[in-house]
């Protein structure tokens, strides 16, 4: 057995697993700014904004601006996965594409980035020169104030058109750039409440409607994506998040490595291995935000 499994093997394996994690496994990777990153801690620095001042005489003193610096910390965290093959046919297998080895592995690694990206959106940042300063999740960028019907506020109706214009208005008052993608990230409850919506039914808004068959679609000015990985808040609520790509990042540390080997302990079966080092924060506060939805009230709170 240990003569099939030659290099050309293992990198076939290798690059199944890796595209698999970037096409299947994880559905928020290309949704978030990647860093790559060296050691266990890196850090993303960042320029704020200045103004410029008018000139009201001649030969005037050049300005000095001082322009803000700020940084934020990442710090990656290993996973690994594993899984053990004892039939040689089934070593042969884990070359093809449609490997069911090469998805486990790789739906296992994805669904971890995933949380990691989820959790750093509204988690505590660290910022500093350090990266020990902490920064909480700013809860202006909350979608919680009451929508088109009288009496009913964000948190006691499900996901709604109104909502998602909410959102898109505060990151529109923040002055994210208008061509910067901009995600939606909505669970199952939340895509059934939305698709309840009047607005979503009519033609005019049909674009929604590959949210039927869990397709990524565009509406409002987001990209959505469907991931039942969101969180709740301290009321049991959905936290549907809502992001600029500037506004999260995933640092790697080291990408998806896979290895296959024998394992003599174990009657020389044959280790699949995978591993990773990622971790994820918020990159900016004016740029992340996320929609509180009732898990079990349609678009109208009924």
């Amino acid at each position: 057995m240990s003569d099939q499994i030659t290099r050309a093997f293992v990198e076939q394996y290798k690059a199944n697993v890796f595209h698999l994690t970037q096409q299947k496994g994880s559905k928020l990777r290309r949704a978030v700014q990647i860093e790559t990153l060296k050691g266990k801690k890196g850090y993303v620095d960042q320029l704020g904004s200045t103004a410029a001042r008018k000139r009201t005489s001649r030969h005037s003193d050049t300005p000095r601006m001082d322009t803000p610096h700020a940084r934020r910390s990442i710090t990656t965290t290993p996973y690994d996965w594993s899984d053990l093959i004892d039939d040689e046919d089934h070593v042969r297998m884990l070359i093809d594409p449609t490997s069911k080895y090469a998805e486990a592995a790789a739906m296992a690694l994805g669904r971890s980035m995933d949380d990691a990206i989820v959790e750093a959106a509204t988690g505590t940042a660290y910022t500093g020169a350090d990266g020990t300063t902490t920064t909480a999740f700013d809860t202006n960028m909350i979608v919680d104030v009451q929508v088109r019907w009288p009496g009913v506020t964000a948190a006691n109706c499900g996901l709604n058109v109104a909502k998602i214009l909410s959102a898109a208005q505060l990151l529109g008052q923040n002055d994210v750039d208008l061509d910067e993608e901009k995600y939606l990230i909505l669970n199952a409850r939340q895509i059934n409440s939305l698709l309840k919506d009047e607005k979503v039914s009519s033609h005019d808004y049909n674009v929604i409607k590959p949210l039927v068959e869990g397709q990524v679609s565009r509406f409002g000015g987001f990209t959505i994506i469907p991931c039942n990985r969101i969180s709740v808040d301290s009321n049991n609520d959905d936290k549907v998040l809502f992001w600029a790509k500037g506004g999260v990042a995933l640092g790697v540390g080291a990408d998806i490595t896979t290895r296959i080997s024998e394992r003599p302990d174990k009657n020389y079966a044959t280790q699949v291995f995978g591993s990773m080092d990622i971790g994820a924060t918020r990159l900016e506060e004016a740029r992340v935000g996320y929609i509180e939805c009732n898990p079990t009230s349609g678009p109208t709170g009924a």
